[in-house]
């Protein structure tokens, strides 16, 4: 399984990367939900894969919005790669600490910029460590760490264009992105059927409280539920036929095209890369906004239950 004109899976195990570690470029794109109570930053300072820079999700985004790590415009993407060393034709491959949670995050906003050579590390750094994959601690600076955010923030704006001397050509690809416009469309033409939630059970059906204060709690309405964890086991992601049960089990339909949510557009990409396994060449767009858009936005549909 692998994104279309490319020879690099979209999966890769820690024994694959072992092989061919000096010829890639290694991202950590740890990220974690207030309830973890974690500091991605600092531990990644502590330890990292060898060679690996960090992929700071919230600072390499569209900053202008008060919403989580949202998609940034091309200039400031690419300012960040520049910032990286990652050139067009680089190979990368993403991991974080909790197996495949926020990695699979990066890996679809390299691919939204038009980046073909991106794996996710099956597992994460914990598969790294089983698979007897060495650490590194040596120390890293602030200034270092923050370098690529800070680059992509220097380059936001409405006017802002990719730098004529940028290394990296950004080319944001839109047909991969739902906005609410086109959730909302779908919602009232009744056309929502296909569109699957990757929240746990109980916050898309509204009994649980959402993890971001002032959010409405429910679901977009003719919505699926797919929790991102039960398309894995223990981090790593689960064979293609089980895979295929789950989004059958959850009334999806893999041979039409989906649109993935989640609480803030991170999870969702984890469903992508598990329909992508199991129907290889499957059509997608992830809901950039997800639930910490729709939840708060005035007006819009919300449903509750099972339903």
């Amino acid at each position: 399984m692998s994104a279309q004109g490319s020879d690099v899976p979209d999966i890769v195990s820690a024994q694959w990367l072992k092989d061919r570690l000096a010829d890639v470029k290694v991202l950590d794109a740890s990220w974690y939900l207030p309830v973890h109570k974690r500091d991605a930053v600092e531990e990644f300072k502590a330890s990292r894969l060898p060679g690996a820079q960090f992929f700071d999700l919230d600072a390499i985004s569209d900053t202008s919005v008060d919403l989580p790590h949202m998609l940034p415009n091309e200039a400031a993407f690419a300012a960040a790669a520049d910032a990286l060393c990652i050139n067009p034709d680089d190979t990368i491959v993403v991991y974080d600490r909790l197996g495949a949670f926020s990695s699979p995050r990066a890996w679809w906003t390299w691919h939204v910029f038009g980046h073909k050579r991106v794996a996710v590390l099956d597992g994460g750094l914990p598969a790294w460590v089983e698979a007897g994959g060495e650490l590194e601690s040596t120390p890293v600076s602030d200034s270092v760490l923050t370098a690529p955010g800070a680059a992509a923030a220097a380059a936001q704006g409405p006017d802002a264009g990719v730098r004529p001397d940028s290394r990296y050509p950004a080319h944001l690809d839109l047909s991969q992105v739902a906005s609410w416009r086109d959730v909302l469309a779908a919602v009232e033409a009744g056309t929502t059927g296909n569109l699957v939630d990757a929240r746990p059970a109980g916050r898309w059906r509204g009994e649980a409280p959402e993890v971001r204060p002032g959010l409405a709690s429910g679901h977009i309405p003719g919505s699926k539920n797919l929790p991102w964890d039960a398309v894995q086991n223990g981090g790593r992601f689960k064979p293609a036929e089980q895979l295929r049960a789950a989004f059958q089990g959850a009334g999806a339909d893999l041979g039409r095209p989906l649109t993935l949510s989640c609480g803030s557009g991170t999870t969702a990409c984890v469903l992508l890369l598990a329909a992508r396994r199991a129907a290889p060449g499957a059509r997608a767009t992830v809901y950039d906004g997800s639930w910490s858009e729709w939840g708060g936005l005035p007006g819009v549909p919300v449903a509750k239950g099972a339903a």
